[in-house]
């Protein structure tokens, strides 16, 4: 959550800082705020709202210099507005800060300061930093940010500003994330790498204790003790146009019709053509460490929890260990059952999911082998792991997750048909059979793509409703929690998700003549009840939007309307039903004029607990 750009070079920094803030945007946008060290000293520009409001602030009245920094929110301390926005400064304005993440022992700093005379303006966190430095400030920025560091508590990023010495950029890191960008003449600091994609794609990714001194003609990276660090740097090689919106009206628009090239480029060299095997070489446990496994917890938030319950039904049908899925936040709070017989998976877009992170360390703690499935390489999660496998999703803009979750469910099948292989519980031809609708998946997510309209009239008719269920059993419980999920978090509007069985244990209650009831019928072990699940909620007067696969005319005969998805394995069915749940979201969400890719409360990336 929250954004973070510096820069330090020979160009205007407020250009580059409004542009990479522009990229940073789905990470916060309570509020926005740059400071630059200009002629006339530290100046600072602050809005509460989009960045739009900012931008037109600093039409009339700009901000003339070659270093500053920029961030913006979501709010943590304080509300969104305007002296809660960042960057925050010391009383005499010569220090400034930007800052993601929670300083644990910010209120027993804050008094301390008080005691010595200093006043505060704002309810963050953040504003204790900026004193802090001020109070400790010897002449030297480096030495006064090192001490200060050893003083806090938490997860934070950082990015340093002061008009005392205006030739030097501070960056530092501890459990949120922040590169450093290597330009020529000028240097970058960013939270995400979209922030400085156009300026370079050079990078070296900060660890937990470490800081970045930036210069206009190099970077000192440290210790937070002041031991100096030699790393070397990470080339980009993203496509600067996959982080732009490419003609579609919205972000999560366009990751959604970008499912099909995910599921490609996720599968990629990973499946050989030649024998139709898989091949996960990121995973280095053998087969003699893996029949050592008792049990598999995968761990998880949000809709990387949804993407481990499919993976949950996948590794106990190919591989044959006990799985369970747990909430990350929960997961260290209930004093789980961990040992060097147990495997954990854990799932996280950004690989920086606060919550996610502290369950994989407290899992490592206790002697667990962990593999990370994450969206991002270098991330926290992908370097910590014993094993990591990178879901080439590409990009994903959007709050709301689309193809993240989708190339996850993707990575699973890959996992499981590859722990099969290694321990046989899997006879060949049913891998062959996997694998073989597995590339059919890209064409069959397109033909969904290609029938939209018929979904956004049908969302368009659910946009008007405050109340609607999901329903299904096995995979399509699994899929009905995500589709759930999708429509809460971006239209507003509350939804539940339920096992289709559990209806009549109360739930039942809640159904009135109109209320609208999507159900997802496409596990064929289970279709007979699943059916008589919908025809109880029709009952009761539900008007009932069923999900099927192609060919099941019996479902007709008990919904008000259909969408079929192409036939496939009933195993594989999660990543073809949730398109159109994708779409029905984004298509109510548009019809309630809501704005889809910032959703009200939310944020990209989940950094603090």
């Amino acid at each position: 959550m929250c954004g973070i750009i510096g820069y330090i070079g020979h160009r205007n920094a407020q250009d580059i800082l409004l542009n990479g803030l522009r990229k940073l945007e789905y990470r916060g946008y309570d509020s926005t705020g740059i400071a630059v060290v200009t002629d006339q000293g530290m100046q600072v520009e602050k809005a509460q709202g989009r960045l739009a409001v900012l931008e037109g602030r600093l039409r009339s009245r700009p901000l003339h210099g070659r270093i500053g920094i920029g961030h913006t929110r979501w709010a943590t301390h304080g509300g969104p507005s305007e002296v809660n926005a960042h960057p925050h400064k010391d009383r005499e304005g010569k220090i400034s800060v930007v800052h993601n993440g929670i300083i644990e022992n910010y209120l027993p700093l804050k008094e301390e300061l008080q005691s010595k005379g200093y006043s505060f303006v704002s309810e963050t966190d953040t504003e204790v930093i900026a004193h802090l430095l001020a109070d400790l400030y010897d002449g030297d920025i480096v030495s006064t940010v090192r001490r200060a560091v050893k003083r806090m508590r938490g997860a934070y990023a950082l990015a340093v500003l002061c008009s005392e010495e205006p030739d030097k950029l501070i960056a530092v890191r501890l459990a949120s994330p922040l590169i450093i960008g290597i330009g020529r003449g000028e240097n970058f600091i960013g939270s995400d790498i979209p922030a400085i994609l156009e300026y370079t794609r050079d990078v070296y990714i900060l660890n937990d204790g470490e800081m970045a001194v930036l210069t206009n003609d190099g970077v000192d990276l440290m210790t937070i003790e002041g031991n100096l660090i030699t790393r070397e740097m990470v080339y980009v090689d993203w496509d600067v146009q996959t982080a732009e919106k490419a003609g579609y009206d919205h972000f999560m628009l366009k990751e959604i019709h970008e499912q099909p090239k995910a599921y490609r480029d996720t599968m990629g060299a990973r499946i050989n053509e030649s024998d139709s095997r898989v091949i996960l070489d990121e995973v280095r446990l053998t087969a003699e460490q893996l029949r050592r496994i008792q049990h598999i917890q995968i761990v998880a938030c949000g809709t990387a929890y949804h993407a481990g319950l499919v993976g949950r039904q996948v590794m106990e049908q190919m591989v044959r260990v006990p799985t369970t899925v747990e909430v990350a936040s929960e997961y260290r709070y209930r004093n789980p059952i961990i040992n060097e017989h147990t495997l954990v998976i854990v799932v996280s877009q950004s690989g920086e999911t606060a919550d996610t992170l502290a369950a994989l360390r407290e899992a490592k703690r206790q002697g667990a082998r962990v593999i990370a499935i994450t969206n991002v390489v270098g991330s926290s999660a992908a370097r910590e792991a014993d094993d990591c496998i990178i879901t080439w999703a590409g990009p994903e803009i959007a709050v709301a997750s689309t193809k993240a979750y989708t190339t996850q469910l993707i990575v699973f099948y890959l996992l499981g048909m590859h722990f099969a292989q290694l321990m046989g519980t899997m006879d060949r031809s049913s891998i062959v059979e996997i694998l073989k609708h597995m590339r059919q998946l890209p064409e069959q997510v397109q033909a969904l793509l290609d029938q939209s309209e018929r979904v956004r009239a049908t969302a368009e008719r659910l946009a008007e409703h405050e109340h609607l269920f999901y329903i299904g059993r096995g995979l399509d419980y699994a899929a009905a929690q995500e589709g759930s999920l999708k429509l809460k978090e971006i239209s507003y509007i509350h939804s539940e998700a339920y096992a289709a069985g559990e209806m009549k244990h109360g739930t039942l209650a809640l159904i009135e003549q109109g209320t609208p009831v999507i159900a997802l019928a496409t596990q064929t072990e289970v279709m007979e009840k699943t059916i008589s699940n919908i025809i109880e909620v029709r009952a009761r007067g539900a008007y009932v939007i069923g999900i099927a696969a192609q060919g099941n005319e019996e479902l007709e005969k008990s919904v008000d309307e259909v969408f079929y998805i192409p036939r496939t394995l009933d195993l594989l069915t999660p990543a073809l039903a949730i398109v159109p749940l994708q779409l029905l979201a984004y298509y109510a969400a548009l019809a309630r004029g809501n704005d889809v890719d910032k959703p009200r409360n939310l944020a990209k990336s989940v950094t603090v607990e």
